[in-house]
């Protein structure tokens, strides 16, 4: 396994669509064993592949607390099959989207359709926690941020203060100074 690096906004890969698994072959396997171990470290309880720079339809997540006990979960081709009328709102961050949090609403519960680590076809009911989770990944395979979900205002403010940051370490970077430490993400939000 390999730790991968986490894309940035207002990185524009991160905007671009993925495209669907063929088959959950060895190639794919070793992509989900790379994004789980890199999201462990981060730390954060989800990851999809555009968040590495590859833009295949594939998610790992991992949400396991006192009360819930998931253990990893990998994806292939996750689709929202079901979704309740009844929304929740829920405090969200992202690896992608470092230091900076909102509130998104989204539906309570889905039913998300997806190809298993060895290819089986799974139908998930999602709830809670686990049912934002998924609708956070599967929107990054379609080119959309948490931030996508909150007013214009609010997103204009957190990009810029990326990208300020982005060019500071660049700078940084450039004159040969060491990279500022960064503090671990609170992996409660971080998805």
């Amino acid at each position: 396994m390999a730790l991968l690096p986490i894309l940035t906004a207002p990185d524009p890969r991160l905007k671009k669509k993925s495209l669907p698994v063929d088959t959950v072959d060895a190639g794919v396997r070793q992509l989900m064993d790379d994004m789980l171990e890199t999201m462990y470290d981060a730390p954060g309880i989800g990851l999809a592949a555009p968040q590495v720079g590859v833009l295949k339809r594939v998610i790992v997540l991992d949400i396991d607390r006192e009360d819930t006990k998931t253990g990893p979960l990998f994806m292939a081709n996750p689709e929202i099959v079901a979704a309740s009328d009844e929304d929740v709102s829920y405090e969200e961050g992202c690896l992608s989207v470092p230091d900076h949090y909102s509130d998104v609403v989204r539906p309570a519960t889905v039913t998300v359709r997806y190809l298993d680590r060895d290819g089986k076809q799974q139908d998930l009911a999602c709830d809670g926690l686990l049912a934002t989770c998924v609708q956070h990944e599967i929107d990054h395979l379609d080119g959309v941020l948490f931030i996508d979900h909150i007013s214009a205002l609010k997103r204009n403010m957190i990009l810029r203060k990326l990208l300020k940051a982005r060019k500071e370490q660049e700078r940084d970077a450039a004159e040969g100074r060491p990279p500022k430490a960064h503090p671990k993400e609170d992996p409660e939000h971080v998805i």
